[in-house]
């Protein structure tokens, strides 16, 4: 079996290269071994190994799964299957990278729908929500169907017609000449925008675009044990697709406020107890607040300060299992008061006097 090649050495890219240069150096490669222009044997096979290494690498999910699980991770969930690579038929797909790249598909004879993009919000929620869980509501705008002609982008009771200038194919060929020569390209229809067909009556609400910008309350299920920073994929919630193509997502990004005396740590919660001196030498039980009531804590005789006591599982759930948590991790402090009484100055310079006398 032939042991495939790292993406990063066929893009010729470092592996904290940016989408920009990523972008840039597919764009070199495919140029150098596209069939159409190199007539190496093997042309075709480097053409698909680029554009392999491109759709991967260009995928934030994608991308991280190689990162950690090489080609493993690229090929499980990831678009390929064992027959190829999802989406890089070597000859059907040049109109695609042609498409992203110089405005063109040479091999490209049909209209492609389009999804919608991607939408990025913010959603500020408390500790306790963090830990626990919450239902939550936000607010977007996105972009929609027309309400009025759903998205026909005729006006209700009017249809539309083949485009002239296409004949419907959504796509036009022109003979274009370049450094390598003349060839042939094709590219979006700029009169009827690739859909095929003319609009005679466009639709007085969305002014035959199809589409209109709505406001949106959309619920977000938080789930118990959140971190900060994380993003929660809302999938079908962002922009709205043309020509049929399905929705964005939309990405929700958790920012937890901070609790007044717990703090946390992956799934553990930290807290600092203060207990005086008499309570660490002697001994003592305290009743310390978790996330979920308050337990009592066993100090032993001789505790000494910044010494750690796990109370087991009243720390944060793991994702997607309720059933497994972390612990609490309570630090102990050992507080000197600032100020005395006349009575406890007496007790403390006799209890200091009897270690004296034993040494």
């Amino acid at each position: 079996m032939t042991t495939k090649r790292d993406y990063y050495d066929i893009l010729e890219v470092g592996r904290t290269a940016f989408e920009e240069d990523i972008r840039k150096a597919f764009r070199k490669k495919a140029l150098e071994f596209h069939p159409d222009r190199n007539k190496a044997a093997d042309a075709a096979d480097k053409f698909k190994e680029v554009n392999e290494a491109y759709q991967v690498l260009t995928d934030p999910e994608r991308r991280q799964r190689y990162d950690r699980f090489g080609h493993a991770g690229a090929t499980n969930g990831g678009g390929a299957s064992a027959g190829g690579f999802e989406g890089a038929d070597v000859f059907g797909g040049f109109g695609d990278i042609f498409d992203a790249f110089f405005g063109a598909g040479p091999r490209q004879g049909r209209t492609r729908a389009r999804p919608g993009r991607d939408l990025q919000t913010n959603l500020t929620i408390t500790f306790d929500e963090a830990v626990f869980g919450a239902t939550k509501e936000i607010e977007i705008n996105r972009t929609e169907k027309c309400s009025k002609c759903e998205g026909s982008r005729s006006e209700p009771g009017h249809d539309t017609k083949t485009c002239s200038n296409c004949k419907g194919s959504g796509r036009v060929r022109r003979a274009q000449r370049s450094m390598f020569g003349q060839f042939m390209t094709e590219a979006e229809c700029n009169v009827c925008n690739g859909t095929g067909s003319e609009v005679s009556h466009p639709c007085t609400q969305c002014k035959g675009v199809g589409q209109e910008r709505a406001r949106r309350k959309i619920k977000v299920q938080v789930p118990g044990g959140v971190p900060h920073g994380a993003n929660l994929n809302l999938r079908g919630q962002g922009d709205g697709g043309e020509m049929g193509g399905p929705a964005g997502d939309l990405y929700v990004g958790m920012h937890v406020q901070p609790h007044a005396f717990f703090e946390r740590e992956n799934y553990d919660i930290l807290y600092t107890l203060d207990i005086s001196f008499p309570q660490a030498a002697l001994g003592a039980e305290i009743d310390v607040p978790t996330l979920q009531g308050s337990r009592t804590l066993k100090v032993p005789t001789g505790t000494q300060t910044d010494e750690v006591f796990r109370i087991k599982g009243q720390g944060v759930p793991h994702l997607g299992r309720e059933d497994r948590r972390g612990d609490e991790l309570v630090t102990v402090r050992v507080a000197t008061p600032e100020k005395l009484s006349k009575r406890q100055r007496e007790l403390l310079e006799e209890l200091q006097r009897t270690f004296t006398d034993a040494k």
